[in-house]
């Protein structure tokens, strides 16, 4: 090919971009990468990209409409509240995700926060470096098995979750307002709205996506609905809680606890204000993290723009309606597939 395309990376999570380059550089694509870019650089290089892969990074509206070369904008990751999805379908641009990756450590770490809080482990730990030999808790140990687990959203992630939930012995509820029983795995139970889950369960999962509708899902109604014994359990985003309302609800003692991977604002401006609250485990959004998922994320990703590039269709595509439109970006005449 004549000139290369030019694939424009915002950021990435990992040391390097080997693994991109491996599947692109055959493609004949180059990576552009700018670290601490003012928003004058992102759309200079917007303006001269074939393609866009983003991590956190917001891909801003006017960033978009600057792409006018853009055939496809990448997500590494799941979520997609950081890319304008509906305005890059309206521009012809396909837009891809990695849905699929970290199934595996994301739905173990949920399993270690519910153990942890089951066996009261950072209570005991905690007794035990204080010099007090004693089993006493603030709560009392329960056994897991016949404990209910609420899954609010029934995703990749939830759906790989209820599985080791069941094998430790846990009921499952789900809820989305669109699941339908033939939608639900064995073992798993629908649950009729999300205050019937919020009321069953002893334990709540978040695998919903950020959205409109569910920005600030929890807040103070839904505390109040769950059971005091409950423990909140959040790894999607954290928009998704009202930061203020978890506070009140542990202050007041509505819920047990809470195990949180992710926050609103990332990393803190400040410190939570539950820094200190002895039934609250706070990880830096690593739920994701091992070494094998971020080498699976860099090659899905780069995967998808390579489809893209060569104009086929990628696998994990998030808008098929623009293959449709008379403005897509993906050349199909020269049938690439």
């Amino acid at each position: 090919m004549n000139t290369p395309y030019k694939v424009f990376v915002t950021d990435y999570a990992w040391p390097a971009l080997n693994e991109e380059l491996a599947i692109l550089e055959p493609v004949g694509a180059s990576l552009e990468y700018v670290s601490n870019y003012t928003r004058d650089t992102l759309l200079a290089c917007a303006a001269t990209a074939d393609a866009i892969m983003t991590c956190w990074h917001p891909v801003p509206e006017e960033a978009l409409r600057a792409a006018s070369r853009c055939r496809v904008v990448n997500r590494y990751g799941i979520g997609l509240d950081n890319i304008p999805v509906a305005l890059a379908t309206e521009l012809g641009m396909l837009v891809t995700n990695v849905p699929d990756f970290c199934l595996d450590e994301l739905t173990d770490q949920v399993m270690a926060y519910i153990l942890a809080f089951a066996r009261q482990l950072p209570a005991l730990d905690a007794n035990v470096k204080a010099g007090q030999w004693k089993r006493e808790t603030d709560f009392p140990i329960r056994r897991l098995r016949g404990q209910t687990l609420g899954l609010v959203g029934f995703g990749h992630t939830a759906r790989q979750l209820a599985p080791k939930a069941a094998a430790f012995g846990l009921e499952v509820l789900a809820f989305t307002p669109r699941l339908q029983e033939a939608q639900l795995l064995p073992g798993v139970t629908r649950a009729a709205s999300l205050r019937d889950l919020l009321r069953q369960s002893d334990y709540v999962s978040i695998h919903a996506p950020l959205h409109p509708e569910t920005e600030r899902l929890f807040n103070a109604q839904a505390f109040k609905a769950m059971k005091k014994s409950a423990v909140l359990i959040n790894t999607a985003r954290g928009a998704i809680v009202d930061e203020d309302a978890l506070q009140a609800a542990l202050e007041a003692g509505d819920i047990a606890g809470a195990a949180l991977d992710v926050r609103v604002s990332e990393p803190p401006s400040q410190p939570a204000p539950w820094q200190e609250h002895p039934h609250v485990l706070m990880t830096p959004h690593s739920a994701f993290y091992s070494e094998e998922a971020l080498q699976e994320l860099a090659r899905k990703g780069a995967q998808n723009v390579a489809d893209a590039l060569c104009n086929r269709i990628p696998k994990y595509l998030v808008n098929p309606a623009v293959l449709e439109q008379d403005n897509c970006r993906l050349d199909r005449s020269t049938g690439g597939g």
